[in-house]
């Protein structure tokens, strides 16, 4: 198969298993299951927990011992058999259980889907900055084609979700197999036991811009699992007024979130070009700006005409927050360190923001919803100002503590300071 087709459809599988599940599982917690807003959260964070030292784990032994293609492989296939039991829990402890043994399996996929594209381009002669972000767009088209098929077959606040994303799982397992090897590193030099299992790539936080970067990605990964979480509850919860309970944004309230999907595909295409024009520090900047329109108009967006352009432009806006900051990041952590450890990276950089800021962004806006809920009905403004408030903030001190000085090429790839 063409090179740039199998990775596209392998990133496509990616998220379109996620999609399936990930912005609608909280809805049938709250809704179906009656779980309460802490005990959301807390299933939400198992995705951080597991992304604290897996993909971390799981790149070092993709870059050590065994090649990144089995590992992506027999990571899928665990996922696939989580899901299928995921889909016959009812209660929160068993739920946090399970979805904890998923993201154990499927949080490191999303580092090694990276590394083995990066790897692949880069061995046929392609530049990651330019050629990547057109193949990652497909990533996105199948995140938004999993939410749109499970909203119109009425399956928001049902289990079967899950297993649609138990199905898929299975099959991108199978499908990686025809991925050619990809060689671990090998060192005629003889090795520490620090340097042979991967360890180094901690050495990374001793380097301040580096640590910085990696402090700001928690940060920045909290906001991205706040929306996750609630996003989807919260167009569900205008349901309680008559006057909105038949909208289309109450009954198909995923289809309504994937706007913001819609909106990745513009700006993934728009990074090679900020990138290599502006550089890291104000790509990242201009996506925790968006992060604070993104909770402000979700703040005083409603079903009514006016409130439904603000919905609207909560979803464009996503676009920019998930993107500007996700995919760049990636990149900038390739280019910044020596390939030995490009996956250990890898996964350091999830860890950070799918790990620690996963946790943090669960526990805090699951605390947030659950102290502005009265009787069943949730504050949501109060709940989204506080949440815009919190990006500024971090707005602010990016700018004061990153440090970087992009230097722009003429062949428009993004330089280090």
């Amino acid at each position: 198969m063409n090179l740039k087709l199998q990775l596209k459809v392998i990133i496509f599988l990616q998220f379109c298993l996620w999609g399936s599940w990930l912005t609608t599982l909280g809805s049938y917690m709250f809704v179906t299951l009656k779980f309460q807003g802490a005990e959301i959260g807390a299933v939400y964070s198992s995705l951080g927990i597991a992304s604290l030292l897996m993909p971390t784990l799981l790149g070092i032994v993709a870059d050590k011992w065994l090649s990144a293609k089995w590992v992506y492989a027999l990571c899928h296939l665990v996922g696939a058999i989580t899901l299928f039991i995921a889909a016959g829990v009812t209660t929160p402890g068993a739920m946090f259980a399970i979805i904890l043994l998923n993201s154990l399996a499927y949080m490191p996929t999303l580092g090694l889907v990276n590394t083995i594209s990066y790897f692949r381009l880069k061995s046929a002669g392609y530049d990651i900055v330019t050629d990547f972000p057109p193949i990652r767009i497909w990533g996105t088209i199948g995140f938004i084609l999993a939410m749109w098929a499970v909203s119109f077959s009425g399956f928001e606040l049902s289990h079967m979700q899950l297993y649609i994303g138990a199905a898929l799982s299975l099959v991108l397992s199978l499908f990686s197999l025809t991925l050619p090897h990809m060689p671990v590193a090998k060192s005629k030099e003889k090795q520490t036991w620090v340097e042979m299992l991967g360890l180094n790539a901690f050495a990374l936080f001793k380097n301040k811009r580096m640590a910085i970067f990696f402090i700001f990605s928690m940060l920045l990964g909290a906001e991205l699992q706040i929306t996750n979480m609630f996003g989807n509850t919260f167009l569900h919860s205008f349901d309680a007024n008559p006057l909105f309970a038949d909208s289309f944004i109450v009954t198909h309230a995923s289809v309504m979130m994937s706007i913001s999907q819609i909106s990745e595909t513009a700006f993934i295409l728009a990074i090679p070009f900020f990138m290599s024009r502006y550089g890291i520090k104000n790509v990242m900047l201009i996506s925790i700006i968006a992060w604070v329109l993104r909770f402000g108009l979700f703040a005083y967006g409603d079903p009514t005409p006016f409130g439904t352009v603000l919905l609207v432009l909560s979803m464009i806006v996503y676009g920019c927050a998930f993107d500007f900051f996700n995919i760049s990041g990636s990149v900038f952590v390739e280019k910044e360190v020596n390939p030995a450890i490009r996956a250990s990276a890898q996964g350091m950089l999830l860890m950070m923001t799918n790990g620690f800021g996963c946790i943090l962004g669960g526990m805090v806006s699951g605390k947030v919803v659950e102290i502005y809920t009265t009787a069943g009905i949730t504050d949501w403004k109060t709940v989204w100002l506080i949440f815009a408030g919190y990006s500024l903030v971090l707005a602010f001190a990016f700018v004061m503590l990153f440090k970087y000085k992009h230097v722009r090429e003429p062949a428009g790839v993004a330089q280090k300071a």
